[in-house]
C-alpha cells in the first residue's frame, strides 16, 4: 500500500472539501477505491500507488475550486474527477457542433472541458478566469450549437460598455457605431464560427442580437441562449437586472476576469458577488479557469502568472535618482 499526504492551513478547509455529510469524500472512495482520512492537519490518501497519484491530483484541483468558489458541491466534485482522471480524454474529445461541419471546435484543456460540460448540464453558468482561456469563444460556440440543434430560437450576446459609463449618447454615429468597439470581440467570435454572411443574415432576422448591457433592462428572453461577456465590469444591481431577464427554456452563460475590473474604486463587481451569492443554488454552475487553461500565445500564460505572483508596485519612487 502507498500513502500520500496533503497539508491544509486550516482544518475547516479539509472538512469543507468533504462536502455535506462527507458526500464528496464518499464519492472519491467509491470511484477510486482509496482510503482518505484527516489526521493532525494532514489529509492521508492510501491505496495503490497509481490510484493514490490520481486521487492526489483530484484533491489538489478540488482544493483550488474550493479556494476560489468557497463551496464544492457533489456535482462539482464529479466534474473535477471526470476532467482529471481517465475519462478526461473522452471528455476532451467532445466536439461542439457549429454551423460549419468542417470546423472542429473542442475543449483543449481540462478546465475548458469542464466549462463545456457545465454549459450542457446547467441553465446558468459562471466562468471566471484570465484572458486567453476561451471563455467567450467557447460560450459563443455552445450558443451556435444550441441554435443549430433548435434548442433555442435566438442568441443574445451582451457586454457592459463600462468605459462610457453605459451612457453612449454623446458618442458620434448611430447606435451600432456607438457600441461596436465594446462588442467587437463577440462579433469576431461569431464570424469565426458561422461566417460573415450567415452572421449578417441572422442579425438582420433578429436571430442573433449583440447588445450593450444597458439595453437589457425590462426585457424577458424566452428560448434564448444569453451570454454576458466581461461580466466583472457589471455592478451588483446590473448583474441582478441581467440575470432576471432569463425566460422560459433559456440558458445563460456569464464570463469574466476578476483580475481586470474597470469599475470605479470601491464599487463591488456584480460577477464576484453573484458567484458567491448563487453558489449553492441547484442548476447553477461555477467554473474557475486558470493560467493552465490559456490557449493563446505561450507568453500569455507566463504574463498572467507574473501578474498573479508579483503584486503591482509603484514605479514613482526615485529618491535615489541624481541629476
Amino acid at each position: 500500500m502507498f500513502e500520500a499526504t496533503l497539508p491544509f492551513s486550516r482544518q475547516f478547509d479539509a472538512i469543507a472539501l468533504f462536502g455535506v455529510q462527507d458526500q464528496n469524500l464518499r464519492l472519491m472512495r467509491q470511484q477510486l477505491d482509496v482510503s482518505i482520512s484527516l489526521r493532525d492537519g494532514l489529509l492521508h490518501v492510501t491505496g495503490d500507488e497509481s490510484i493514490v497519484a490520481d486521487a492526489t491530483k483530484v484533491l489538489e484541483r478540488m482544493k483550488d475550486v474550493l479556494q476560489h468558489q468557497g463551496v464544492l458541491t457533489l456535482e462539482g466534485t464529479q466534474q473535477v474527477m471526470t476532467a482529471v482522471l481517465g475519462n478526461q480524454t473522452k471528455l476532451m474529445d467532445i466536439e461542439i457542433d457549429v454551423m460549419d461541419s468542417s470546423c472542429r471546435i473542442a475543449p483543449r484543456t481540462a478546465g475548458q472541458a469542464l466549462y463545456v460540460q457545465a454549459i450542457r448540464d446547467s441553465d446558468l453558468v459562471f466562468a471566471v478566469g484570465p484572458a486567453g482561456t476561451g471563455k467567450t469563444f467557447l460560450a459563443v460556440a455552445m450558443a451556435v450549437e444550441a441554435l443549430k440543434h433548435q434548442d433555442v430560437r435566438r442568441i443574445v450576446l451582451v457586454r457592459p460598455a463600462v468605459e462610457a459609463g453605459e451612457s453612449l449618447g454623446y458618442l458620434p454615429g448611430d447606435l451600432q457605431a456607438k457600441i461596436n468597439p465594446y462588442l467587437r470581440p463577440l462579433f469576431d467570435a461569431l464570424q469565426a464560427l458561422v461566417g460573415f454572411d450567415t452572421m449578417k443574415q441572422f442579425m438582420e432576422q433578429d436571430i442573433i442580437e449583440v447588445v450593450p448591457l444597458a439595453y437589457m433592462r425590462g426585457r424577458t428572453l424566452d428560448q434564448a441562449f444569453i451570454i454576458l461577456d466581461e461580466a466583472q465590469n457589471t455592478t451588483v444591481s446590473q448583474m441582478k437586472m441581467f440575470l432576471t431577464r432569463m425566460g422560459a427554456d433559456s440558458k445563460i452563460v456569464v464570463s469574466g476576469d476578476a483580475t481586470q475590473i474597470d469599475l470605479p474604486l470601491n464599487t463591488p463587481s456584480g460577477l464576484i458577488d453573484a458567484t458567491r451569492r448563487l453558489a449553492q443554488i441547484q442548476g447553477v454552475s461555477n467554473l474557475e479557469l486558470t493560467a493552465a487553461d490559456i490557449v493563446r500565445h505561450p507568453l500569455v500564460q507566463q504574463i498572467v502568472s507574473a501578474y498573479e505572483t508579483r503584486p503591482e508596485k509603484s514605479t514613482n519612487n526615485r529618491n535615489n535618482t541624481r541629476s
